[in-house]
């Protein structure tokens, strides 16, 4: 108990000052997980089948990646890192994490959200084109940029095999996709959801779709996120060595609505802390995407609506915004 004690101090002020303190979880008690019928469709990369990818972006806009090629090693020092740079008192992450990479909490990522929209969370943001920029003498927050920029090259290569394959079912215009998915644009955000003695009363992270044209999750073993399908919320339990790949707006878009960007949320949890690693790629700024179910925009004008959005009404409007009316 004392360790988790102790871990307190890393939390942000906005967390351990509620009614139901944090620290009176049970941190002793067994967790017991029963796992249901997993709802995701499987994607293997190494028998590749585009009529099963045509399916799962159809029926669910999100599945799971096997056979990825990223070392089972890779994906466990990163989220031990992880742990390890969140696990550090709060005013000493505030100061570690200034530029490229940024500190955030209480919101999905920098900038977004309020305390009206409290999400029981923390992350860094990491853009991976700056990555280079963060020079350190802290040893593990350098050997982290380096697992970063090694995963990196990774998700750059996941995103671009998977959307080409998409790009082919749906016939998109191979020199306007070159556009439609701009790796320069990929960012990776570390979440760490807090437990909660009240787990019931709020959210890991609220019901929302990702703006994103890919978003490539690696989360750890203890489980959390649900997924909307016919009017349910169905669990997504943690699969060793295995990603998770959803669609985002950007995606649903540029398929005309025939691909979905999933509604996802985030549990939370009364006896453990969640570690998750997601990457995002977007298109470039200025790309124009046209739709026959969307008034023509770019990604730019996009992220300046949500943000609009989210500052007068306190949550993200999305695509609706932009749909043309029948």
């Amino acid at each position: 108990m004392e360790n988790m004690i102790s871990n307190f101090a890393s939390y942000p002020p906005l967390f351990p000052q509620t009614s139901n303190p944090i620290w009176s979880i049970d941190v002793a008690k067994p967790i017991n997980r029963i796992a249901g019928p997993d709802p995701l469709p499987v994607i293997d990369l190494q028998s590749f089948s585009l009529i099963k990818l045509s399916a799962a972006c159809k029926e669910l806009g999100i599945f799971r990646l096997v056979n990825h090629g990223i070392p089972l090693v890779l994906l466990d020092q990163l989220k031990d890192h992880a742990k390890r740079l969140l696990s550090l008192h709060f005013t000493s992450k505030q100061c570690l994490f200034t530029s490229p990479v940024s500190y955030f909490w209480g919101t999905p990522a920098p900038g977004v959200g309020g305390p009206q929209n409290l999400n029981w969370l923390e992350g860094l943001n990491i853009p991976l084109d700056k990555l280079s920029q963060l020079q350190t003498a802290d040893p593990i927050l350098d050997s982290f940029r380096s697992l970063l920029e090694e995963y990196g090259r990774h998700l750059a290569r996941l995103a671009s095999t998977i959307f080409e394959a998409i790009s082919k079912n749906l016939k998109l215009d191979p020199e306007q996709s070159k556009l439609n998915l701009c790796k320069s644009t990929g960012q990776i955000r570390v979440y760490r959801y807090l437990p909660c003695s009240e787990a019931n009363q709020g959210w890991g992270l609220e019901a929302h779709t990702d703006s994103s044209v890919l978003s490539i999750l690696n989360q750890d073993e203890v489980g959390g996120l649900q997924i909307f399908k016919d009017d349910l919320w169905l669990d997504v339990d943690p699969c060793p060595n295995t990603l998770v790949l959803n669609l985002g707006d950007m995606m649903q878009a540029m398929s005309n609505g025939e691909y979905t960007s999933v509604k996802h949320r985030v549990k939370l949890n009364k006896h453990e802390e969640r570690i998750s690693i997601c990457y995002f790629v977007f298109p470039s700024e200025n790309q124009l995407i046209q739709s026959s179910k969307y008034k023509p925009f770019t990604y730019s004008d996009f992220r300046a609506q949500v943000q609009e959005d989210i500052r007068t009404t306190g949550f993200k409007v999305g695509l609706d915004r932009f749909k043309l009316s029948s």
